[in-house]
């Protein structure tokens, strides 16, 4: 069965978790390691996109796969990686996830971790972004650059999907732990 021709089903929380505890299905969490080291779902296996190509498959091979991220929508766009490398029963958890949690089901957190890595960039560039807009209304409109310098990087990031900041965030020592 090819991936155009799969049709990926959505699944509750409550009707995927007793098989996820019982062992019938994997949960596998999608999402990039620096935004699982702040808080996963107890027993998920951990296959982040960016390492997807070299990942070792072959345990949940045969198995029922549930796919997560955090609200659901990289499962739904991503699923069909999944068909393509052999896998026959894949479904994602609707919500993410937000979506266990609002279903009162358990996470592991982990507080000490650093946020993500894109939750940093938006409060740093929306920091400098309002502090040069504030400064170009208040003291001189040539600050007003300095907002107009962090929307053009947020447009290349959103474009590309590079993002310098983030590369550069991802430096910093309070974020080698996470991303390690």
């Amino acid at each position: 069965m090819q991936a155009s021709e799969t049709q990926f089903k959505g699944i509750d929380t409550r009707s995927v978790a007793p098989d996820i505890e019982g062992g019938k299905a994997v949960l596998i969490d999608i999402r990039e390691k620096d935004e699982r080291a702040r808080e996963w779902i107890p027993g998920s296996v951990s296959i982040p996109l960016s390492e997807w190509r070299g990942a070792d498959l072959s345990p949940y091979k045969g198995k029922r796969v549930v796919l997560h991220c955090r609200s659901g929508n990289r499962t739904v766009v991503n699923a069909p990686l999944f068909v393509e490398a052999g896998f026959s029963d894949v479904s994602y958890l609707q919500g993410g996830i937000e979506g266990w949690k609002d279903a009162g089901m358990p996470v592991n957190k982990n507080r000490k971790a650093p946020l993500e890595i894109m939750r940093q960039v938006q409060i740093i560039a929306g920091g400098i972004a309002l502090a040069g807009g504030l400064a170009g209304y208040l003291v001189d409109p040539a600050y007003a650059l300095i907002a107009a310098f962090v929307g053009a990087g947020l447009l290349v990031a959103g474009t590309t999907g590079w993002c310098g900041m983030a590369r550069f965030l991802a430096l910093m020592p309070w974020n080698r732990q996470a991303s390690s």
